[in-house]
């Protein structure tokens, strides 16, 4: 894994490690991407990890004078969900963080690590591509800024130097006029990976198409614009025969490639697709899609957001301590800086009930709360759990009682092979703590980042309305 984790204070702290270290280096946000590539070993030779999640001030979202947002590197997806600002005046960038992973994984990815890991299917880069946005990169050499439409030079590859740390992502909110969506299409409805995915935002006026733009994910080495589609929809009503000849302009921006979820060809064929189907429903009023209008978040009473800064930079390696309350008793730690929050929750602190399904983000078995927030403990590093305050599955009982999930898991028989259960009573707590009655739709979407390989979902499910009758009598 890394040599050594430092956890910030300050941005000019974390950019002054970055100089020094540079190549060996990476910057800690959500970390749901790199802590993936360093164990499949995607990203070599990292030794530092630079923790900057705890910097005061970083994760804002603002509207300045000039009519742009702009969004901080700490702004996690989920934040991006619940923004009103979000929603009314950048919608199809509020859809594409709705569509990201799960819950859990919402909680900790921002979107500054979607831009930066570069992938062709990653969601965010879609409307903030089809938005213009402007990214602002920062070294102790200086700031530059550049457009999303030059940041990215292939496929996972971008125009940033070792020692730069993006510190604002900044596009012109939507105007009245305009109206956006976004639009993916993957082989499952979560966790899943875009196939094809369209960000489409159209400025209307008396139903005649002022400007268009049109971005298109997943189907070239980079997320691109369909240019000639854009071109043509200009000065043209919003018509059915206008929306077909621009859906088939569009294919002409994508080379698609076979790959496991698709072939080249089918993908070609979902660019019109996905195309006609933004465009219809930005036609017809109907571009709030899927996106729900209180959407669960499985985030606590902080909003995800870190229960403390750290009052002066902190470095782990070999001696130092990991300081932590887990379950509400204080652990202090040596030699675990180098791993995951699950493994130092399953070797060090001796809490087993946390367990590894996956080790990738794609189960949930490991769900625990940090700062209140449910998380991947797979997909955290353990230095990140200094000074926090962690929750696992071995302190949802209280006072000798059950958790009502947990009761209900044991009078419903919702328990198979009980690999997952953890998971799912971690991820059922945390429903029932955000809303006491949930419908049948918010059970089924707090639980989208869990997977039960017994298939036992209609006795899961069970359980968990079984829970809230049993919290009611409570």
């Amino acid at each position: 894994m890394w040599h050594d984790y430092h956890s910030a204070a300050t941005v000019d702290e974390a950019l002054a490690v970055l100089a020094e270290r540079r190549e060996k280096a990476r910057i800690v946000a959500g970390a749901t991407d790199i802590l993936i590539e360093i164990e499949r070993n995607v990203r070599r030779g990292i030794e530092t990890l630079i923790d900057i999640t705890r910097v005061p001030g970083l994760d804002g979202i603002t509207l300045d004078e000039q009519g742009w947002i702009h969004l901080g590197p700490l702004v996690t997806h989920n934040q991006c969900v619940a923004s009103k600002l979000i929603v009314e005046r950048a919608l199809p960038l509020a859809e594409a963080c709705w569509e990201v992973g799960a819950p859990q994984i919402r909680n900790r990815a921002t979107v500054a690590d979607n831009l930066i890991t570069a992938s062709p299917a990653n969601d965010t880069i879609t409307p903030l591509m089809a938005f213009d946005a402007v990214v602002t990169l920062r070294s102790t050499r200086g700031e530059r800024t550049a457009p999303l439409s030059k940041f990215y030079s292939g496929v996972r590859r971008t125009v940033m130097e070792p020692d730069e740390l993006m510190v604002d992502i900044a596009f012109p909110a939507m105007s009245a006029a305009e109206r956006g969506m976004f639009v993916k299409l993957a082989l499952r409805r979560a966790q899943a990976i875009s196939v094809v995915n369209v960000a489409a935002i159209v400025s209307l006026e008396a139903g005649v198409v002022n400007r268009a733009r049109i971005a298109l994910g997943s189907v070239a080495p980079t997320i691109v614009r369909a240019a000639d589609a854009e071109a043509f929809l200009a000065g043209k009503p919003l018509d059915d025969s206008t929306i077909a000849r621009a859906a088939e302009l569009a294919l002409g921006a994508a080379k698609p490639i076979d790959d496991v979820r698709a072939t080249a060809e089918y993908r070609a064929e979902m660019v019109r697709v996905t195309t006609a189907r933004a465009l219809q429903a930005i036609r017809d009023g109907r571009e709030r899609g899927w996106l729900p209008v209180d959407p669960v978040m499985l985030w606590g009473p902080r909003a995800g957001r870190p229960s403390q800064g750290v009052s002066r930079a902190v470095q782990h390696a070999d001696a130092d301590q990991i300081v932590t309350r887990v379950n509400g008793r204080e652990h202090r730690i040596a030699g675990a800086h180098d791993k995951t929050l699950l493994r130092f929750l399953r070797e060090d602190v001796g809490l087993t009930g946390t367990k590894e399904g996956c080790a990738e983000g794609e189960c949930g078995a490991c769900t625990v709360f940090l700062d209140g927030a449910a998380v991947m403990a797979c997909m955290v590093p353990a230095p990140r759990a200094h000074g926090a305050e962690i929750a696992t599955v071995e302190g949802l009982a209280a006072d000798g009682h059950l958790h009502p999930i947990q009761q209900a898991f044991v009078e419903e028989g919702a328990v198979q092979c009980g690999y997952c259960t953890p998971g799912f009573l971690m991820a059922g707590a945390k429903l029932l703590e955000e809303r006491p009655r949930p419908s049948q739709w918010e059970i089924e979407q707090s639980i989208t980042g869990n997977l039960c390989r017994c298939t036992g979902y209609y006795k899961i499910l069970n359980a968990f309305k079984k829970a809230v009758s049993l919290q009611k009598s409570d």
